[in-house]
């Protein structure tokens, strides 16, 4: 069993080589002397870049999803976390053969970010323009007081 390692720059920015590069397979003793092949799992999904910041009253999280259509993302929002899932398809129509460079990512993607203080989920909001995707994360307020009033039942 072989299986092409990418390096961590490719797993990292999603980047493909289309040389072929050396194949990195570890080896590990086994009983009576045999050697066994053994490579880590390694997930085929590329790893979006982003940049986190705060504004005001809220996070803010982009990332460069250009060529994703809005139906192909799905972002998962807790008070802590923010996971973005997606996939960019290649163009079929273009045979291998004619490449002299292929170094930009198609397949999935995905992200998951741990978020530096808590947020409310409920009104998070997510805008694409220009294919940079920008979440809106309003920060839990902990100084807001709310006084309700006690029902006779």
């Amino acid at each position: 069993m072989s299986k092409e390692k990418r390096s961590f720059f490719e797993r990292l920015t999603g980047t493909v080589s289309v040389e072929g590069d050396e194949e990195v397979i570890k080896t590990t003793p086994g009983p009576n002397n045999r050697i066994h092949e053994w490579l880590p799992e390694e997930s085929d999904e590329g790893q979006l870049t982003v940049d986190v910041y705060q504004s005001g009253n809220e996070i803010v999280l982009q990332t460069v999803v250009a060529g994703v259509s809005p139906e192909n993302l799905n972002i998962s929002i807790t008070r802590d976390m923010v996971t973005i899932k997606g996939r960019r398809d290649a163009p079929s129509n273009i045979p291998n053969e004619n490449y002299f460079n292929k170094e930009l990512y198609w397949g999935a993607f995905s992200r998951t970010v741990l978020l530096p203080q808590e947020i409310e989920p409920e009104e998070a909001e997510a805008t694409q323009r220009h294919g940079l995707l920008t979440l809106r994360l309003p920060k839990v307020d902990k100084e807001k007081v709310r006084e309700i009033k006690v029902k006779v039942v």
